[in-house]
């Protein structure tokens, strides 16, 4: 597979070149036969190619990753099976995935949700996202996130009114949000997500596993069983 995946990465243009490119070195003409004869290979190969780049640029920062914002969690908090969310307030795709994620957390008992807020559609979004970590601060996370999503899109007003359902001292919140303590935080968000290749809202990092999209309860569960068996 190891020349496979070398002649992947010169081939990155397409499966035109396999016709013309100089296969010397990794088997001569015997290696470009095989590879015309099964072009589908190739795909193989690139997606092979992509988890092990998706690997190395995870590694380094997993425990940062997984490691959230004290409160920012659902689901059970010493649950051994973690799925990271970057989310966005203002995000259509992120609304529509709170009921996925609230199943997948029914069924399963060991699974610790980490919310990476990374508000990149509004200005607005920052200001749900600052209002969410201090409704963390206050212990009232889960309540604020669910009452956000369901009133947005965020504005100053969605923002109060989650803020008041969840029960947030709003002086207090107001005051953490006016300091700057949170924006770290927030930084800290975006800089992971740049360097996983997360450009877009939901995105979720399971085991070995980056996934964009709202890709639905069934497929973030295939990849939650699989991180369980790791």
């Amino acid at each position: 597979m190891r020349w496979l995946i070398t002649i992947v990465l010169a081939l990155a243009g397409g499966f035109a070149g396999a016709a013309a490119w100089d296969f010397t070195g990794l088997g001569g003409s015997a290696t470009r036969e095989y590879i015309l004869a099964n072009p589908e290979v190739l795909p193989e190969a690139m997606e092979r190619l992509q988890a092990q780049q998706r690997l190395a640029r995870l590694e380094p920062v997993r425990n940062e990753l997984e490691r959230p914002f004290p409160g920012a969690v659902l689901g059970n908090p010493q649950g051994k099976v973690t799925l990271i969310e970057f989310s966005d307030y203002a995000c259509g795709y992120c609304r529509q995935s709170v009921a996925d994620v609230q199943k997948l957390i029914a069924t399963n008992p060991d699974l610790r949700v980490v919310i990476r807020e990374y508000p990149i559609l509004s200005p607005q979004s920052a200001d749900a996202a600052r209002m969410s970590l201090a409704a963390a601060q206050q212990g009232k996370y889960a309540a604020f996130h669910e009452a956000m999503f369901r009133l947005g899109p965020p504005s100053a007003e969605t923002i109060e009114q989650a803020a008041k359902e969840a029960g947030l001292d709003l002086a207090a919140a107001e005051a953490t949000i006016a300091s700057g303590a949170l924006d770290s935080f927030l930084q800290t968000n975006m800089e992971l997500a740049n360097r996983l290749g997360i450009s877009g809202t939901p995105g979720w990092v399971v085991g070995d596993r980056i996934i964009d999209g709202a890709v639905g309860s069934t497929a973030l569960g295939e990849a939650i069983e699989e991180a369980r068996r790791s």
